[in-house]
């Protein structure tokens, strides 16, 4: 008999671990791609060179997950034990008691082991979120001093963008968990018999009224620091005519916000009273009274002051923090003005000049040296229509791609053997995989696994035939002499733009490289060292897995040899490797010292600096990493990615922002400095675009100075409209919720070679126009211009030429009009329009 026992106990024993040993194998494969994704990802960062930064990621969110959940595991474990030996230990008859009985005998002995299970379940579903706060912890542990102080609070302007957004989501994680761990208790002490809802008093015993006070106690002092962390937090309100803490907020909300913090401090202090007395009349008084106050004095007291006191003269009262939110935003966006006179330095950033309007130029003006320097670069052929031209000429294989067209500046040698810098265009043949006239996996994936090298032309000139002059073409890659500094060693491209997927090289199958005049295929091996090898069968089924594709781990084509290469999109790339950074829309090419280099501007952003407005995002390229909101941006980093091997390298351009530093601190690995950058890269860095178009449509407002002139739109600007007469979408809705007409599309920036007033050698320059503010566009008068320094004895100096008030020449739109009704240009257009040709005008 007794052995009957033994064996039925070890069937149960094997049915159970059966269970466990089902459920877990369940899990593992449903985990699998997971897995397998995240050991290929490690394999991915340390081919490069990173492991350090993925390892330093995963152990923020691992450790973030794991102190929390296991926080919350101790107080929600501590509170049950805690209600459990508060329990009664006799229960009075009722209805509450059957209830009680009947959780009793489905609990059985097992009361620890359900409080341990429901608090780990729960600790779970709290703690492991947090994980997705590493950015801010990673933040938090290194943050930096601004060196300037928000206007209100005196604080440096680093807590408020490093410090305070961990700090408000500790105390509203804190909150969140006391008041769930309040309930649980509750129920928990209900189902103890510790609280009746039927029967004589008392229904909740003094134990229980006790541990219950402290939990609303600990509710009601955690909420005083959050007041106090809001008060900080009145910076970033949009509650008035700009951004940032205005009248109501100073003289309103911040009061209401320091008596919330006095109220919820004397409610913590009555509600631990409440501990030594009887009845619920404290805590009742102590609610109340905090729910009161946060009506009337935090809500309505602020909504009465801002719409009786504030609106009826809302200039007057706002000037001062107008003032506030001018200077912030300058600073926030890398705006400041010069005094007159000044140059750009460390205490300012734009240059703003007086630029006298004179539509009377004559021959002989034209004909002087900076002049001529001008004319002879100005660009002939728009990128958008060289794009076209590109693909039909250029691109002589299906499986090429050129997708953009990057403006940039080479130097070149003239027939005399002189040097001088030209503007150049330039195009990258990106592989297509779509294109590859084999559709099967060996051929897509083996056989064509690279584009191949550039297509440049001179952008300000052209053939007799009215063709773009080439200074690289044809396959295989033709400079022409002129042109040594286009010269490339290695033209495969196997890390390109809108590139997906993966291929695999050194396998047995050759690569195509490419098909010469005669039609000879040309084969190639890459040499390259930032590739994963995939040697090993757990590789090959760890890659199998991530791509949903057995053929990797069942091909014989692959050896001991083969690598594999994927995330081979340049911008997938370098946001991999540094999620936290933002990313411009544009990457370019640059052939430095014969090798293909990918350059991609990162951004460093915030929207907690306090004071400062939301940037202006209207226009941005689609695709942009500042298509968000934020109000601090600054261009630090440069990432560059050669073409060939994907090595991938991140300068710190600007070593005085305090977010770079912080990230350069938190992954030492992953930046190097930008006085490392070789001088022939340094040679090619632009200013980027995307900054460019948030700080013009910023400027056209923040180049005021006087509060009350910004609140009446004096002298405000527009950026100009573009020539083309193309429409934008909506301006939005008016003040009656009406929708309002499409505004005219703006002008788009542009990179140019030019000699800039005052100055004798060529500069490499962004510009943008504006024209007087107008809700309608009707105003299109030339009020200023803005250019951004791309040379790298200037890079980043932003300069503005403003025009006479009384004396506005044309802007773009209007000499772009007079242009086309010219009896000459007419003329050429209706001859040219003919027998179903289009004409386009360019830019």
């Amino acid at each position: 008999m007794p052995r009957r026992e033994d064996d039925t106990g070890g069937t149960s024993r094997r049915r159970l671990y059966l269970i466990v040993g089902v459920v877990f194998l369940f899990f593992l494969l449903t985990s699998l791609r997971g897995i397998a994704g995240f050991y290929t990802d490690f394999l991915w960062f340390d081919s490069l060179g990173f492991s350090s930064v993925f390892s330093g990621v995963f152990r923020a969110k691992v450790a973030l997950a794991a102190i929390f959940t296991g926080l919350f595991f101790v107080l929600m474990l501590a509170n049950l034990v805690i209600a459990d030996r508060l329990a009664p230990r006799f229960r009075s008859l009722g209805p509450d008691q059957e209830i009680v009985e009947r959780y009793r005998e489905l609990v059985g002995g097992r009361v620890r082991t359900v409080q341990v299970v429901a608090s780990a379940g729960l600790a779970l579903i709290a703690g492991a979120g947090v994980s997705g706060e590493w950015h801010k912890w990673v933040l938090f542990t290194n943050s930096q001093s601004f060196g300037t102080t928000d206007a209100q609070f005196g604080r440096d302007v680093g807590f408020y963008v490093f410090r305070l957004p961990f700090l408000s989501f500790l105390s509203d994680w804190l909150f969140g968990t006391v008041a769930i761990i309040l309930v649980v208790t509750a129920a928990a002490h209900y189902l103890n018999g510790g609280i009746r809802t039927q029967g004589p008093p008392p229904r909740v015993g003094a134990a229980v009224k006790g541990h219950l006070s402290v939990l609303l106690g600990l509710l009601a002092l955690i909420k005083a620091v959050d007041y106090y962390l809001a008060r900080f937090d009145l910076t970033l309100s949009t509650r008035g005519v700009v951004e940032g803490a205005t009248y109501t907020d100073v003289n309103a909300q911040l009061p209401a916000l320091t008596l919330l913090i006095l109220i919820s401090l004397a409610a913590f202090v009555l509600l631990i009273v409440n501990i030594w007395r009887r009845g619920w009349v404290l805590p009742v008084i102590a609610v109340g009274l905090w729910a009161f106050v946060a009506l009337v004095v935090g809500t309505i007291y602020p909504a009465a002051v801002q719409r009786f006191s504030v609106q009826p003269s809302e200039s007057s009262k706002e000037a001062p923090y107008i003032s506030r939110n001018i200077d912030a935003t300058r600073e926030a966006l890398g705006m400041v003005p010069c005094e007159p006179g000044a140059t750009t330095d460390d205490s300012c950033t734009v240059e703003v000049s007086d630029y006298p309007a004179n539509e009377s130029i004559q021959s002989a003006e034209l004909s002087a040296e900076s002049n001529v320097s001008t004319l002879t670069n100005v660009r002939l052929w728009d990128p958008p229509e060289l794009l076209d031209n590109f693909q039909r000429l250029a691109v002589s294989k299906p499986y090429y791609s050129i997708d953009d067209v990057d403006v940039d500046r080479y130097p070149t040698v003239t027939a005399a053997g002189a040097e001088e810098t030209q503007q150049v265009e330039i195009g990258v043949r990106d592989l297509y995989t779509d294109g590859v006239p084999q559709d099967s996996w060996e051929a897509r994936h083996l056989a064509y696994t690279h584009g191949y090298g550039v297509v440049a032309v001179e952008a300000s000139s052209k053939t007799s035939t009215g063709a773009t002059n080439s200074l690289v073409s044809d396959i295989p890659l033709d400079t022409v002499e002129s042109a040594p500094s286009l010269q490339v060693d290695k033209p495969q491209v196997y890390v390109g733009e809108n590139q997906s997927g993966y291929v695999v090289v050194n396998t047995k199958r050759q690569e195509i490289d490419f098909q010469d005049a005669e039609g000879t295929t040309q084969y190639t091996s890459y040499t390259g060292a930032n590739a994963v090898s995939m040697g090993s069968m757990l590789r090959q089924t760890a890659f199998a897995l991530r791509f949903g594709d057995i053929n990797p781990l069942i091909s014989g084509q692959i050896t001991s040899e083969s690598k594999i290469l994927y995330i081979r999109d340049v911008r997938e790339r370098v946001e991999t490797l540094a999620p936290f950074l933002s990313f411009d829309a544009d990457p370019y090419m640059a052939v430095v010292d014969g090798e293909l280099l990918w350059v991609v501007d990162a951004y460093t952003t915030t929207d907690r600096y306090p004071y400062a407005q939301s940037a202006d995002t209207t226009d941005l390229t689609p695709g942009s990493g500042l298509d968000k909101s934020f109000n601090y941006a600054r261009n630090s980093v440069k990432a560059v990615v050669n073409a060939y091997d994907g090595t991938t390298t991140f300068y710190v351009v600007d070593d005085s922002d305090p977010l770079a530093q912080a990230y350069a601190q938190a992954f030492p690995d992953l930046f190097t400095s930008g006085t490392e950058v070789p001088a022939g890269l340094a040679e090619h860095f632009r200013y980027p675009e995307d900054l460019f178009r948030v700080q013009t449509n910023m400027w056209g407002r923040y180049h005021i100075e006087d509060p009350d002139d910004f609140y009446n739109q004096s002298n405000s600007w527009n950026v100009a409209q573009n020539p083309s007469g193309a429409t934008s979408q909506s301006a939005g809705l008016d003040a009656e919720g009406n929708l309002l007409p499409a505004r005219e599309a703006r002008i788009d920036p542009t990179y140019q070679l030019l000699v800039m007033p005052g100055e004798t050698e060529t500069s490499f320059v962004l510009q943008r126009s504006f024209v007087p503010y107008s809700e309608d566009d009707s105003r299109k008068e030339l009020t200023a211009f803005m250019t951004a320094d791309s040379d790298p004895e200037h890079y980043g100096r932003l300069r503005v030429y403003q025009m006479p008030s009384n004396d506005q020449p044309a802007g773009p739109a209007i000499a772009a009009s007079a242009i086309r009704v010219a009896e000459e240009v007419s003329r050429q257009q209706t001859l040219l329009g003919q027998n179903g040709s289009t004409v386009q005008f360019g830019n």
